[in-house]
């Protein structure tokens, strides 16, 4: 995940997708901070020097602004405290007084003759919320804090009388992993989920204030605004994610009922229906977004292969340092930089036993040119050592553009930066585990079912999820879902979507939805579902570039320094140009498509089909 570095980021909808903190009085904040100036007189039309000069002036006062907003978000995040909380909230306000004066100020110059890049900052500024407000500005920054830290904060307290019986959620992620008992995953799912309805009316209201904001900007609602990110209109946007998970539908359905038949086959008629939704609480996953977990359920007989190295990592003793090496390796592999000696020393890798902290991996740029760090709690899995190769994938397009312009320091659009990393994590073969001596040898292409298999149950598993959640913050956004209906909507969606249904009826005043992270972090979730389009694009580009020949799902680019070449030239664009512009320069295609999912998943589609087959009968 992206923690968005900019105080006015035209990438995110919302001035604060994620609360901002102050480790120091806020009085600091006003001293260092150039004055907020008085809007531009609307006596005598406007001039292109006056909107050049009013440019370059915004991008100093927000480059100054990110500083000193990322460094306080930071010390929030990995320190949760009542005080941190209320700092945070304080400075968030300041910064969206200054930020909402230069967006409605950069109205005044649309109309103008200016160069192609003015023109793109200017409608970059523009997407963002704006407060005239400053009862809404200080409202919108409280309930922002305070639902992340809600969130950082909860746990599943079996007996709230005795604390040794409460769970965190790092906990309870890990009962859901490697438990096949239903009682007990059941018992996990409900105690999580249930934390989230203490934090619904904060968030209801924070729907309602984010609302004006977007309206300030001449939006319908924040969702609106949200779908106005990838240089399209908002309904152009919806279908053509629509057409995306069309084209992908066929294979999740394939994989979706060879997982039923399985999970029934584990726990029985009873448990799993033959047809309709399966209970969201069998998949290994909290939120059932991915599947990898249920790999030894669901694995093929006389197939071992796989990419689960998390045996290999705990015996060697390779620590989250070290891990963060090897994935630091790859990316130098391709003839980029190493990272910076401030990143090794500033970065929370593991989780610290003293205090509070949101231990959700992220990625952070500090001052938008080299303090760059993560934010995560590593473990020795498969599945973190994956993350981590992610998240340097941010880190190294943060890198790659800091000689941008400001408001170009991002990426081209919404799921470039969750794309980046996830391209090289596809480069996370066999071939490569082999290499750096995680895997004593590489299997045999007749293996690569399974080791398709493992990589589907978390990237194709993932599409419905990544399509819906947004789905249903559209919904509520424009108002056509009420608090009372939170519930309702969320499962009809989840049904339709991932064939998942609730473990038990819905409660009273539930808020499932906000026991995902990015729900009360108010971070779009869109972007993943693009991303998830994109890397396979970029990887099947790459791999050509590289003059790979061969099963797509084979390749990888480690040590090819012509596809990091490649690579490296389109992440320095940032946001400088339109995301098809940049999508070309890597895969050769204008327009996002997702064949070349289909692509790389072709051999486990054809086995798939051939299993439901035989398992039905």
């Amino acid at each position: 995940m992206r923690y968005f570095q900019h105080l006015i980021s035209p990438r995110i909808p919302a001035l604060m997708t994620m609360s901002l903190a102050l480790a120091y009085p806020v009085t600091s904040f006003a001293q260092t901070t150039p004055p907020v100036k008085k809007a531009v007189s609307t006596a005598s039309a406007p001039t292109v020097a006056e909107a050049e000069r009013f440019l370059r002036d915004a991008e100093v006062r927000l480059q100054q602004l990110s500083v000193i907003a990322q460094r306080a978000a930071w010390v929030y995040e990995t320190h949760i405290t009542d005080d941190t909380e209320a700092m945070s909230a304080q400075a968030s306000e300041q910064a969206l007084t200054v930020g909402s004066e230069i967006a409605i100020q950069a109205r005044r110059y649309n109309a103008l003759p200016l160069s192609a890049d003015s023109k793109r900052k200017l409608k970059l500024l523009q997407l963002n919320l704006s407060f005239k407000d400053a009862a809404d500005r200080e409202a919108y920054t409280r309930l922002s804090t305070s639902l992340a830290g809600e969130y950082g904060k909860a746990k599943y307290c079996k007996n709230p009388a005795d604390g040794s019986t409460c769970l965190d959620l790092g906990q309870m992620e890990e009962i859901m992993a490697r438990s096949h008992d239903p009682a007990v995953l059941k018992d996990v799912w409900m105690g999580w989920h249930q934390q989230a309805s203490k934090y619904k009316d904060s968030y209801v209201n924070y729907v309602a204030v984010s609302n004006k904001g977007a309206r300030e900007m001449g939006f319908s609602d924040t969702g609106a605004l949200w779908r106005s990110q990838y240089d399209m209109s908002p309904d152009a946007f919806e279908a053509d994610t629509e057409r995306l998970w069309q084209q992908v539908k066929p294979l999740y359905d394939s994989l979706h009922q060879y997982v039923r038949l399985k999970l029934r086959q584990t726990y029985g008629p009873d448990v799993v229906p033959l047809t309709g939704p399966i209970p969201a609480h069998l998949f290994g996953n909290m939120w059932s977004q991915s599947w990898e977990n249920l790999y030894p359920i669901v694995k093929p007989q006389e197939q071992a292969a796989s990419l689960d190295v998390g045996a290999v990592l705990k015996q060697k003793n390779i620590g989250a340092k070290a891990m963060a090496q090897y994935a630091e390796g790859f990316y130098t592999s391709l003839g980029m930089e190493k990272l910076p000696e401030s990143f090794w020393q500033r970065s929370m890798l593991t989780k610290p036993r003293d205090r509070e902290v949101v231990c959700h991996a992220s990625a952070w740029d500090l001052d938008n040119l080299t303090d760059v760090r993560i934010k995560m709690c590593i473990n020795q899995t498969t599945e973190d050592f994956i993350t981590i190769h992610h998240e340097l994938g941010h880190i190294y397009y943060d890198l790659a553009y800091r000689k941008q312009p400001h408001l170009f320091k991002g990426g081209a659009n919404d799921g470039f930066h969750e794309a980046i990393g996830d391209t090289v994590a596809l480069s996370v073969t066999p071939e490569y585990l082999k290499k750096i001596g995680l895997l004593s040898e590489v299997p045999d292409a007749s293996q690569d079912v399974g080791v398709l298999l493992s990589r589907a149950l978390e990237k194709v598993a993932f599409l419905p999820f990544g399509y819906l959640v947004d789905q249903w913050r559209w919904k509520v956004y424009s108002g056509k879902v009420a608090p009372k209906d939170y519930d309702k909507v969320w499962w009809e969606l989840r049904e339709k979507y991932q064939g998942i249904k609730r473990p038990a009826p819905m409660e009273e005043n539930g808020f499932d939805a906000g026991a995902k992270y990015h729900v009360p972090a108010d971070t779009p979730y869109a972007r993943y579902f693009i991303a998830h389009i994109l890397q396979f694009q970029f990887h099947r580009g790459l791999c050509k570039e590289a003059g790979y020949v061969g099963p797509l799902n084979r390749c990888s680019i480690f040590e090819d320094k012509k596809a990091g070449a490649k690579y490296q030239a389109m992440l320095a664009m940032g946001a400088s140009r339109q995301w098809n512009e940049a999508l070309k320069a890597v895969s050769g295609e204008d327009k996002m498509d997702a064949s070349a999912i289909l692509d790389y998943f072709a051999p486990l589609k054809v086995w798939l089909d051939a299993q439901n087959k035989q398992l039905a009968q």
